[in-house]
């Protein structure tokens, strides 16, 4: 039973025997993976609508829902099919995405009244990805709940649904871009054979392990996010006050061991880098409420793991301080300005 869904996943997505570049031929839907072509997507907010697009853009047929009848109204209007459950969606879909705020409302999406899982023992869609970021544990539990059900229809041999836990790296523009990095957690095979999906919506996807380890990464990963972007402001912040221009510092970061992604791409001193969101008063990028809450995450994930957490709780009483301070809407990088008070600091043209 086993080989034979195994076989069957890696023929879904014919990709047994190649690599998936971000490239245009490789985001280029194939209709020859006719298992992938009815696409749900649940949840179409700044990440979300932009990651549908792409999917549009590559020639999945989509089917979407929000609790936002605005944005179920842009859909619409492209000619996308719109639902007013995500049950509805499931009926329409052969794999479901979805892209939500929390955990609660995840659980909400798959579990509650007219949820995904709604329909008994039987569900449609074969795979279920949810790229929202969440606790590891509430991934684990729903992916060992879908283990319970079958397909209501077979998929070749595959009769049990598979889910993927597939949150995602990168900013709204990235999103928009297409060019998102995917943390993978949960059956190998079903990884493989989503790759045209994930890299319809983004550049790269690693495969992390069983069920939660995509969720997990991506808790360290935003975790060591905010603490180089403190670090970064707190260092600017103090250079200023020092009477060395963020400008110089930031040359030297870019050139030295302090450089990283917080300095030489989304530096937060305002008017040091166009398009970023310091340069447009922090509006736009990832919210600092987003970050907090990823930063909860990662508290009570090494509360549980037993681990040692010094720099996660600091910068999560940051975070918590900025949000309560009316900035939670703002760019996590707004920490520059409102929680360190560094300059503004337009760069000589």
């Amino acid at each position: 039973m086993k080989i034979c869904r195994l076989r069957s996943l890696l023929s879904l997505a014919k990709c047994n025997s190649q690599t998936f570049p971000s490239t245009t031929a490789a985001r280029t839907f194939s209709s020859t993976n006719h298992h992938l072509q009815n696409v749900g997507f649940i949840g179409l907010g700044n990440m979300g609508s932009r990651m549908a697009n792409n999917l549009i853009k590559a020639g999945f047929n989509l089917t979407v829902h929000d609790k936002n009848n605005d944005a179920l109204e842009m859909f619409s209007q492209m000619g996308v099919p719109t639902k007013k459950t995500p049950y509805e969606v499931s009926e329409a879909s052969d794999v479901v995405i979805t892209m939500l705020p929390s955990s609660a409302h995840v659980i909400d999406v798959y579990t509650g009244p007219n949820g995904l899982l709604h329909g008994g023992k039987l569900i449609r869609p074969w795979l279920l990805i949810d790229s929202s970021t969440i606790d590891p544990q509430t991934s684990r539990n729903l992916s060992a709940t879908i283990s319970n059900y079958i397909l209501k229809e077979k998929k070749g041999n595959i009769e049990m649904p598979v889910k993927l836990d597939a949150p995602v790296s990168g900013s709204i523009i990235a999103a928009e871009a297409g060019t998102l990095t995917f943390m993978v957690g949960g059956s190998e095979e079903a990884f493989i054979a989503a790759k045209p999906l994930f890299l319809s919506m983004g550049k790269s996807t690693i495969y992390c392990g069983g069920a939660g380890s995509g969720s997990a990464a991506k808790i360290c990963n935003n975790l060591a996010l905010a603490v180089s972007m403190l670090g970064i402001s707190e260092a600017l912040a103090l250079g200023q006050s020092l009477g060395v221009s963020a400008s110089t510092l930031t040359n030297i970061f870019n050139c030295s061991s302090a450089r990283c992604w917080s300095s030489d791409a989304y530096n937060p001193v305002p008017g040091l880098m166009e398009g970023v969101p310091s340069s447009k008063d922090y509006n736009g990028g990832f919210a600092s409420k987003l970050m907090a809450k990823d930063l909860n995450l990662a508290v009570e994930s090494a509360k549980l793991a037993g681990c040692k957490y010094p720099l996660t709780s600091q910068a999560q009483k940051i975070y918590t301080e900025l949000c309560n301070g009316g900035h939670d809407s703002k760019d996590f990088s707004c920490a520059f300005r409102h929680f360190y008070a560094g300059m503004d600091e337009p760069l000589d043209k």
